[in-house]
């Protein structure tokens, strides 16, 4: 790859980063429905990884969990573990086992949305005390409402990742 090519794909993968910051940390929040803020960025990171591989999905998860972090007013790391991990198994399983297609990566956004609805639910389950079932109730419509936004957002990661992938010497993603 030509370092302006790369270039290129790296402000791409930033603005696409941005662009999904922008929708759930600064619009959603106004436009709350039933109380919920779609998760965005979880599900960007698992397009990147299902489209582009181990690497690009695990260093994407990296700051995708800082934006996450930052737009829930948390100093906690946790969102940035949770998706860089994510990032990287997603990754490896399309780099491996599974074809990269729609339905790997709705599989993968909804197994990324539960692990992201247990970090969210963690704190409150077990050091405030509170009660399982509203807790699971909230915890699957976040995962339903989130899954709404899982289409418009596979366009933009299916683009980026044919982009990545004309640009890679074996034709492969990266």
């Amino acid at each position: 790859m030509k370092r302006r090519d790369l270039i290129i794909l790296v402000i791409l993968h930033a603005l696409f980063l941005m662009i999904v910051y922008v929708f759930q940390g600064i619009i959603f929040p106004y436009l709350r429905s039933y109380g919920l803020v779609p998760l965005l960025l979880p599900i960007a990171t698992a397009g990147v990884a299902v489209y582009e591989g181990r690497y690009t999905g695990g260093i994407f998860g990296i700051f995708a969990g800082v934006m996450c972090d930052v737009s829930f007013n948390k100093p906690a790391i946790l969102f940035t573990i949770v998706l860089t991990i994510a990032g990287l198994m997603i990754g490896t399983v399309a780099d491996t086992v599974m074809t990269r297609g729609f339905a790997t990566y709705i599989l993968s956004s909804i197994a990324v949305l539960v692990a992201s609805a247990f970090v969210q639910l963690f704190p409150l389950l077990f050091f405030v005390r509170v009660s399982f079932q509203p807790l699971l109730a909230t915890a699957l419509r976040q995962t339903a409402y989130s899954l709404l936004f899982a289409v418009p957002i596979w366009f933009f990661a299916r683009a980026l990742g044919k982009r990545a992938q004309r640009f890679s010497p074996s034709g492969k993603p990266l």
